[in-house]
């Protein structure tokens, strides 16, 4: 009789999770085709029988949830990436408790996780705490993923974020391509990362095509339609001959803003004015003209964030990672070419 074979043999052998094994042995059909053939291949090389997938000892009992805080309203932006989170965990067999809402912004819940028997690891999306507080959690080594950090992670930490400076570089480069070189931008809080990694992917655009951004046409706020009306109204409020032709937003929201603003001053879009997002939630698609926009990732990012948790949980040894995972520029009716000016008019 051949000898048998253990799931963590299949999974170290394969280069896979025992999670993913796992599902395979247990004919899940949430597995791709691929990993499938090569956990087969993988069993068939070790042993002529299929391990059996691992189960905890009754004694152990039930495994303890997974705390997913997400300090926000899950609409839209939020909802996506802990709809997500929750389905993948899911998957995992795993339970989890949410720390979820704008009353929760404040909580210092971090600080007590480690001593907490109740939640054994951690996804924290866009957390609000201060990097010492994040510090402190992974100096006592208790298992935690960000999604989306503000800040610069600390050391031994693992984040999961978008492409936020390809994604700004490839709209910013889209309007430059349609002529538009006056471009404004109103990004968000000038302490998110995010906002730094998006204004430095547009400035890269403009130095590509041999311009130089200009102060003056940069605007920050929080990432809600009213910054983009009042931040957008100052940056159609300039002369004519400094007036921006094009407004790259932080997000759809605030994008949505901006077209308030350009329609309360007979501004048509795009006619007159470009007005891009970032994000690609429903809202882009329910404006008129319909947004272009920077699609995120945001299913996917969930599922990368549960993975690499229950990586650590299972005991993998991990260096410090920042997963970035691509952007995609989806063009619609909100940009169009540079406007001409009227003969005799200023150059636009």
């Amino acid at each position: 009789m051949a000898s048998r074979v253990t799931v963590r043999a299949v999974a170290d052998a394969a280069g896979l999770s025992v999670a993913t094994v796992s599902r395979v042995l247990n004919d899940r059909d949430n597995v791709a085709p691929a990993t499938r053939r090569r956990v087969q291949d993988v069993v068939e090389r070790l042993g002529e029988r299929a391990p059996e997938p691992r189960r905890r000892s009754p004694a152990q009992g039930p495994r303890p949830p997974v705390f997913v805080r997400c300090p926000y309203l899950l609409t839209d932006y939020f909802g996506h990436v802990v709809t997500s989170v929750a389905e993948t965990l899911a998957l995992h067999g795993q339970e989890m408790i949410l720390d979820v809402g704008d009353a929760t912004l404040k909580s210092s819940v971090l600080r007590s996780l480690p001593a907490r028997k109740d939640a054994r690891g951690a996804v924290l999306i866009l957390p609000p705490e201060s990097r010492t507080d994040l510090e402190s959690l992974a100096a006592r080594s208790y298992p935690f993923v960000i999604v989306d950090p503000r800040i610069t992670v600390p050391r031994k930490t693992v984040s999961i974020s978008a492409a936020h400076f390809s994604g700004a570089r490839a709209v910013t480069r889209h309007l430059i391509g349609l002529g538009h070189r006056r471009v404004g931008v109103i990004t968000g809080p000038p302490y998110w990362r995010a906002r730094d990694d998006r204004v430095g992917g547009h400035l890269a655009a403009l130095s590509e095509a041999g311009v130089l951004g200009d102060p003056a046409l940069l605007r920050h706020g929080e990432p809600a339609a009213h910054t983009g009306a009042a931040a957008g109204g100052e940056l159609l409020d300039l002369p004519a001959s400094t007036r921006p032709t094009a407004i790259v937003c932080f997000n759809d929201k605030v994008a949505v803003g901006v077209l308030e603003a350009a329609a309360a001053r007979g501004l048509r879009v795009p006619e007159d004015l470009s007005v891009t997002g970032f994000d690609d939630i429903d809202v882009s698609r329910a404006t008129t003209p319909r947004l272009t926009t920077v699609r995120q990732p945001l299913q996917e990012m969930g599922r990368v964030a549960v993975t690499m948790l229950m990586r650590q949980l299972e005991g993998h040894a991990h260096e410090a990672l920042s997963i970035e995972l691509a952007t995609e520029l989806v063009v619609r009716a909100s940009t169009g070419p540079v406007p001409v000016p009227p003969a005799g008019g200023p150059s636009r």
